[in-house]
């Protein structure tokens, strides 16, 4: 049985199919005042998976998926496979400095503590949040679901991470494609002067996907874009996994020479084009 909370409801439909699930119906509202309200419809099954992205609003989120998973629990089921697309607090995996609240290590211990049995999430920003949880926690890739929208819709690509950080996934697809990758290397030619480029390849005429974990104010990606056009890319598709996407960044993005922005569903926007329903459903079917 499949149950999608608010921000994850497209998810868990497609999820639902992809494994010929029953997908449970959930009433879910807020109040004047601000507070949640769930009620989850249905004859509950003793396999429930539970689906719902924590991206913003954060907080509102959050607890709805803590109400999930405490009523759930409360109804006698004690396997709650919960599927957290995007993990909103997960920037903050450690204490850089003296007095920081660790809030991936806080939401994880409430989830766990809320009644989750085991955790599925997608690309998380760092796979060491996987530990900060007692129960089997998964981070799971959408760079293959990525990867089959550029086969089917780019010739021939260049698969170009926007810095080093992320050439982990310019391989990663590039592996499954059989296409060169690169990423942006900064090379200092005087104390006062920086140029930026591909490192080892000439985008001169070709197509290029720049790919990126999280898309968040778009300045990394701006700026990838305009360096690519000042070395005559031909054309420019933007892809990312989670669309955060505050404020104007799609604009800037566009305004910067992107031809096309492409991201997963882990959150809603107008660009989540590209779905992780498969993923999701392949690592569910191998842990049942």
């Amino acid at each position: 049985m499949i149950i999608g909370g608010s921000s994850s409801q497209k998810l868990a439909a497609s999820i639902a199919k992809k494994m010929d699930d029953v997908l449970c119906p959930l009433e879910s509202k807020k109040f004047p005042d601000g507070e949640r309200y769930i009620r989850i419809k249905g004859d509950i099954e003793e396999n429930v998976v539970v689906v719902q992205s924590t991206g913003y609003p954060q907080d509102e989120n959050l607890i709805e998926l803590f109400l999930i998973l405490k009523t759930i629990r409360k109804m006698g089921i004690k396997k709650i496979r919960t599927v957290i697309p995007y993990f909103g607090y997960g920037r903050q995996e450690k204490s850089f400095n003296h007095g920081e609240a660790v809030s991936a290590e806080v939401v994880s211990q409430l989830i766990q503590e809320s009644g989750a049995s085991e955790i599925y999430s997608i690309n998380l920003h760092e796979e060491s949040i996987c530990n900060l949880f007692n129960i089997p926690a998964y981070n799971l890739s959408a760079m293959p679901a990525i990867a089959s929208f550029i086969g089917e819709n780019v010739e021939d690509p260049v698969i170009l991470a926007p810095d080093k950080g992320a050439l982990g996934f310019a391989h990663e697809i590039s592996n499954i494609l059989n296409c060169e990758s690169d990423y942006l290397e900064k090379i200092r030619l005087s104390p006062n002067k920086v140029e930026t480029k591909p490192k080892n390849l000439d985008v001169d005429g070709r197509d290029v996907v720049i790919i990126d974990d999280i898309i968040s104010t778009g300045g990394t990606i701006v700026n990838a874009c305009k360096i690519l056009k000042e070395h005559g890319a031909s054309r420019i598709v933007v892809s990312c996994v989670h669309p955060v996407l505050v404020e104007d960044a799609l604009l800037k993005i566009f305004t910067a020479g992107a031809d096309e922005v492409v991201s997963t569903d882990t959150l809603k926007s107008e660009v989540s084009t590209v779905s992780v329903a498969s993923v999701v459903a392949e690592a569910l079917k191998k842990g049942s």
